[in-house]
């Protein structure tokens, strides 16, 4: 049994240990280094002193910075190439969301998990709104919060490896540092207010990840019309980056593992498939439209949307595809996957 520690060592031991290797990953150029040594820290902390509640109103808010780095992305000339491709993005994502369905019901057949929790947990996308629906549907929403989140932690895990291997290799450029540089302030305030208004709304009207799709939508709308500049304070990315990465990690506790522990081999097997699809399709961007390798891969990657958008926006790639693919599939899931589940539950 560990030795309680009171809560506000807690919050100073995962701050400490968080810029510690935090810093240290972003000092080797890792892509999402902020992310991941928080994301690794908080899984550390949570299951060594127990679960700690970050809270709502923070997620919330890094999710709406989020939303507006994919909005800034979205520029008038990007947004025409993804509205003309949209065959591409619509059928790669429908893929992987059936292939997805299809892991689910064979491990439901196989009764690995609790009745119809591993078609919950397998869905590539909207972790949370799966999690909620889940336990409405009779599932088990420890073990379908266990595997969504297995899922985001091991995607965004070998997504970042992979673009760092992959921007070693290749001595690609390094992509523009976002944290340094003057900006404009007239324009940080306004985006601060994008921010600020999407994440309050996202609370007030209990919109699943309201706070990344409506600063999303209304960056986007705004930034098309000319009257938004998006730019983003560098310290508010770095502490956007920070409580996405502990949002991921602080779920895992003790408990949660020990009741996840006997049905692991077959979870690891079936995200891994998941994986090994997305790297498929991936393969045939390539091939096939002449999609970057590291782009198409992240592209394609099963999200947390919102960790590989952190990754893209990190990384020397197309960020604007990445970001448009990623969001296509987050919204599919979204508003078709808990009906779908739901669906297949029944039956």
């Amino acid at each position: 049994m560990n030795p309680v520690l009171p809560q506000r060592w807690r919050w100073l031991a995962l701050l400490l240990f968080s810029g510690l290797l935090g810093g240290v990953l972003r000092a080797l150029h890792f892509p999402a280094g902020v992310l991941l040594g928080c994301m690794v820290v908080g899984i550390l902390m949570s299951v060594q002193w127990g679960q700690m509640d970050l809270p709502t109103p923070f997620f919330v808010l890094a999710q709406a910075v989020l939303g507006c780095l994919m909005a800034q992305s979205m520029r008038p000339p990007a947004l025409t190439k993804v509205l003309a491709d949209w065959p591409l993005f619509l059928g790669i994502n429908l893929l992987v969301i059936s292939a997805a369905g299809l892991l689910g019901w064979l491990l439901v057949r196989r009764k690995v998990l609790p009745g119809t929790t591993a078609l919950w947990g397998i869905a590539p996308g909207a972790a949370s709104a799966m999690v909620l629906m889940a336990e409405s549907h009779g599932a088990d929403m420890r073990l379908v919060a266990f595997m969504q989140y297995t899922r985001v932690v091991l995607v965004t895990a070998v997504a970042a490896g992979v673009a760092h291997l992959a921007m070693t290799v290749a001595t690609v450029p390094a992509v523009p540092d976002q944290t340094t540089g003057l900006q404009n302030l007239y324009h940080v305030g306004a985006t601060l207010l994008l921010i600020i208004a999407a994440a309050l709304a996202a609370q007030r009207w209990h919109i699943p990840a309201g706070g990344l799709v409506l600063a999303l939508v209304c960056g986007t709308t705004l930034q098309a019309l000319g009257v938004l500049v998006i730019e983003l304070p560098p310290a508010l990315l770095v502490l956007a980056y920070a409580v996405i990465g502990w949002s991921i990690g602080l779920r895992f506790t003790r408990e949660i593992l020990l009741h996840a522990w006997q049905a692991l081999p077959m979870m690891l097997a079936a995200i891994a498939a998941l994986m090994g699809l997305s790297l498929v399709l991936a393969l045939l961007l390539v091939l096939l439209v002449g999609v970057a390798p590291l782009t198409a891969y992240l592209a394609t990657s099963p999200g947390g949307a919102d960790s590989v958008v952190v990754i893209a926006a990190t990384s020397a790639v197309d960020a604007s595809f990445v970001m448009a693919m990623q969001l296509v599939r987050f919204l599919m899931v979204l508003v078709l996957g808990p009906r779908v589940t739901a669906w297949l539950a029944r039956r």
